[in-house]
């Protein structure tokens, strides 16, 4: 696919949850499918006719295990963030229909116990996972996605702590 292709492409549409524990650090999992050091938050797409804090919540649950009464849904984004992936994935990712996700954030503070997460889901994303301070996710991000989480932290700042 060229650049023009790519371009043309719509977003997929997904949801991000922001996972702080009671010390204000933020929930990262190790993505299982690759061999670099790619850490982000969960994340998951918005299947047809769902909402967005459904989706939430049913990807929470999937990907961490955390069920929805251990978390409290503190905030949501404004708006839609978009981000656009790097043009060598665009063709391995969703069959080539998307050229990223434009994804509808959660801040969700955890209130449950750390042995109730459990990332050995039915399809595992995480291979590892750990509570970061925020500083230390920007870090460890894929770069693709550094602007979007800077954007849902500086969103986020207030209620984190």
């Amino acid at each position: 696919m060229n650049a023009d292709e790519i371009n043309a492409l719509p977003y997929r549409p997904c949801v991000g949850m922001m996972i702080c524990n009671r010390d204000g650090n933020i929930f990262a999992g190790q993505r299982i499918d690759s061999q670099l050091d790619a850490w982000q938050m969960p994340q998951g797409g918005v299947e047809k006719g769902e909402e967005p804090r459904d989706a939430a919540l049913r990807e929470l649950e999937e990907e961490t295990g955390i069920p929805a009464d251990a978390v409290e849904i503190l905030a949501e984004t404004a708006d839609w963030i978009p981000y656009d992936l790097p043009h060598y994935l665009v063709p391995k990712l969703w069959n080539g229909r998307y050229r990223g996700q434009k994804q509808r954030w959660f801040l969700m503070r955890f209130l449950g116990e750390d042995r109730q997460i459990n990332i050995e889901t039915e399809i595992p994303e995480f291979n590892r996972w750990c509570w970061l301070p925020p500083e230390e996710l920007l870090s460890r991000i894929v770069p693709f996605k550094r602007d979007t989480y800077e954007r849902v932290i500086r969103e986020f700042q207030q209620q984190i702590a």
